[in-house]
């Protein structure tokens, strides 16, 4: 791994002499247009300062560069994430960027535009007025990197803002978020040769010493004798055995509990039925995104000492082609003992995801239950690469992961379980198949989720389909090419909401 965490500190600057800027290699300026006027993120003292002690105009500024950087004589449309940098003969630079309407949307592509404008620089750069928390989020996603080289790692901007311009409060929560969703990305981003089940689980258990009524379970070998589905498919691999790993937060007085199923397949070859076409496996380093993400959930949970008790199960395996790989028409036994008949092995996820949602349902006693996975093609093909698919029969759940979603920046849809397709889970030798193909009603995520379905009992279920999301195919925004951390902030902020 070779990568670096940029500083994002508060300054506190003396009350009595003015702030000196010469420290400093930029310094930011939001602005937003208001009909035709630009209007400059600052109070009349703080643009009084900047232009006292730096010897200039920043309205006469803005409009010579800006003019500059859009190669015309038109006016600055003010687009979110419209970025340009001012150079000065002494002292640090200018960066004026948008903030758009100053919706979340809108303030996460500027702070993105921010943070990529100086990714990869060793400079400090100075946020001038009130910044938000969106904003922030993003400016730090942003500068998220990662590598193998044995090139030295990365260097990175400092960040900094004076007191005063954040609710500290939130700030800090958002912190903790953050660090937790990075430990995610560095999970997803960890190449499968050393990302090996037990790996997982060892990492797991490193990232939870020491915090406070969290404790990490891992069961191996005999242990998984009941979990058919996690064997079967775990199996395959007789150098990399499956594992489940159970994190359990437990706070004092907890009145809700929430139980999250990830699914943490860290390499996915299809099986026996081999996936096509094979170019598809170079990005399967990331199937195990599920694992990571309710991971990160649980450990940010403890440290921001939510008081909801959480459960993470995360079932980890690698699907390989070996002698001892399941086959197509093999009769699997779940947990609880509903018996499953195989037509696909490369839909191995919802296999193992059974088993934890029926051992959840059967000894957790979970108020909410929810998994998360990388699970159908189908999901990405009906809502892109923005949109989660967000299965449940609890519309009121629906409707308020909906609406935390949107502002977290974890966009997620919510999609129909459609009764008349669970016809297509009939099997003639077992209680059910586990691709529902037959008859051919298409709508592949719609159909796993009613397979998972099966296994929840009567708890209130989510069951969130990331396949379009959880991995970013560009270098752009929020987000590097590859793993994204694709619903920590949103299911974390749910469960403050509790």
């Amino acid at each position: 791994m070779n990568r670096s965490i940029p500083s994002l500190t508060s300054l506190k600057p003396s009350k009595n002499t003015a702030r000196s800027f010469s420290t400093f290699d930029a310094i930011a300026i939001g602005y937003r247009k208001d009909s035709t006027k630009i209007n400059f993120l600052l109070s009349k003292k703080e643009i009084s300062e900047i232009e006292r002690t730096l010897s200039i105009r920043i309205g006469e500024l803005f409009d010579l560069h800006s003019k500059e950087a859009r190669g015309s004589n038109e006016s600055v449309d003010a687009k979110a994430g419209e970025l340009f940098i001012a150079p000065l003969a002494k002292g640090p630079s200018i960066a004026f960027y948008s903030i758009g309407s100053a919706s979340v949307p809108d303030l996460r592509k500027a702070g993105s535009s921010l943070g990529r404008r100086f990714k990869g620089k060793d400079q400090r750069v100075h946020l001038i007025g009130r910044l938000e928390n969106a904003f922030i989020e993003a400016l730090i996603l942003s500068n998220y990197s990662w590598s193998e080289k044995s090139a030295p790692a990365p260097t990175n901007p400092r960040f900094t803002f004076d007191d005063g311009a954040i609710n500290q409060k939130e700030f800090d929560a958002t912190m903790v978020i953050i660090a937790s969703l990075w430990r995610a990305r560095d999970l997803i981003h960890t190449t499968s040769n050393i990302k090996s089940p037990a790996w997982v689980a060892q990492e797991v258990k490193k990232i939870s010493k020491g915090i406070a009524q969290l404790k990490v379970e891992v069961r191996t070998g005999r242990e998984l004798a009941e979990f058919g589905g996690l064997r079967a498919v775990g199996g395959s691999s007789t150098v990399h055995p499956p594992r489940l790993v159970q994190m359990s937060y437990t706070p004092r007085g907890a009145k809700r509990h929430v139980v999250l199923v990830g699914k943490g397949i860290t390499f996915d070859t299809g099986g026996v039925s081999l996936k096509r076409p094979y170019e598809m496996m170079v990005a399967m380093k990331t199937d195990m995104s599920g694992a990571a993400v309710v991971s990160a959930v649980t450990l940010a949970a403890a440290k921001l000492k939510i008081p909801v008790k959480v459960t993470a199960l995360l079932m980890l395996a690698e699907n390989t082609i070996s002698a001892t790989a399941q086959r197509p028409s093999d009769v699997i036994k779940h947990y609880g003992g509903t018996t499953v008949e195989v037509i696909n092995t490369d839909a191995e996820g919802r296999l193992v995801l059974a088993d934890g949602l029926a051992f959840a349902d059967l000894h957790l006693n979970p108020d909410f239950l929810i998994d998360v996975a990388t699970l159908t093609g189908a999901a990405s093909l009906g809502l892109g690469k923005q949109y989660a698919a967000m299965y449940t029969r609890d519309n009121r759940l629906a409707k308020n992961l909906h609406e935390i979603s949107l502002w977290a920046g974890d966009p997620l849809w919510q999609m129909p379980l459609i009764d008349d397709y669970a016809i297509a889970l009939k099997s003639e030798v077992a209680d059910f198949n586990h691709t529902a193909d037959k008859p051919k009603f298409g709508a592949g995520s719609v159909t796993a989720a009613l397979f998972l379905e099966k296994f929840v009992g009567k708890r209130k279920w989510v069951h969130l389909d990331i396949a379009g999301p959880a991995r970013s195919e560009v270098d752009a925004g929020e987000f590097v090419k590859g793993g994204t951390g694709f619903g920590v902030r949103t299911l974390t902020r749910w469960l403050a909401t509790l």
